[in-house]
């Protein structure tokens, strides 16, 4: 971690009180999906977030999500954490990803397919795995707004350009440019505002599983398919299935689930 990220990311404001009251209760093995509730029906603003972010057609729900008890119901306390955090988190940060050559609108849409393709692939047979892969998929990412910031700031936007041509790896590019890649970033951010090791590890070793604590590997190679799937452009090619596809064989992942999620994702 170069001094200068490590900077940016000691003065990131404290997450607001929503945000740990959701942790709380989502920690807390007492709590019940009647705590949940409670807690998210208190900020009205972050309900309209969630249900907006639930009646997403990736999901492939027929009817309306209308309330936050449904989508408790529907998805389960992991994956709407999830869709609180993505909210919280995402309003700590000022958006401009210029430097990677994509939108506010972009990026949105891209954390919001990888969501949408993971939630999708794993709510049935990795549904114990969600309440980590959840605020992962969505929030694996963010460390590219901090990256960001720093090739602006460094004006070095050019040079970036050119290594993601010369390259054609984004990471690759990230590190030969700013020192740091984006899982690098976005762990350290978690690890700043105190998430569970878990969420922590998995993202941090989503580009090498192999590298993470036993219990997080199966999470780290979940997100790592996802992410190869759902490149930064938000487009999801037969090249990229391809590749995320050799991944899941290498695995042995649940290829059946994975291509029946795709039917939405695309």
């Amino acid at each position: 971690m170069t001094d200068e990220i490590l900077k940016k990311i000691k003065q990131l404001p404290p997450l607001p009180e929503s945000a740990m009251q959701i942790e709380a209760v989502y920690q807390d093995p007492d709590s019940s999906f009647n705590d949940m509730v409670k807690i998210l029906e208190k900020d009205p603003l972050l309900t309209a977030d969630i249900l907006k972010a639930a009646n997403s057609p990736l999901y492939g729900f027929s009817r309306e999500i209308n309330a936050i008890s449904q989508a408790v119901g529907l998805f389960g306390m992991g994956t709407v954490r999830g869709f609180a955090l993505a909210s919280i988190v995402k309003k700590s940060f000022a958006l401009d990803l210029s430097p990677y050559g994509i939108d506010n609108d972009m990026f949105s849409t891209l954390s919001k397919k990888q969501h949408g393709l993971m939630t999708a692939w794993c709510i049935r047979k990795e549904n114990k795995l969600l309440g980590v892969l959840s605020p992962a998929a969505f929030l694996v990412e963010i460390g590219k707004v901090l990256i960001a910031q720093q090739i602006m700031a460094e004006g070095t936007q050019q040079a970036f350009r050119d290594a993601l041509v010369e390259l054609k790896d984004v990471e690759a590019a990230e590190r030969k440019v700013v020192g740091v890649d984006t899982p690098e970033v976005s762990s350290t951010i978690f690890k700043h505002w105190r998430f569970e090791e878990g969420l922590v590890d998995t993202i941090e070793n989503c580009l090498h599983p192999e590298q993470a604590e036993p219990e997080d590997q199966r999470s780290a190679q979940i997100l790592q398919v996802v992410r190869v799937t759902v490149p930064i452009n938000g487009i999801i090619t037969d090249a990229s299935v391809e590749a995320a596809k050799e991944l899941i064989n290498k695995y042995g992942l649940d290829m059946e689930s994975f291509d029946k999620a795709l039917e939405n994702a695309r």
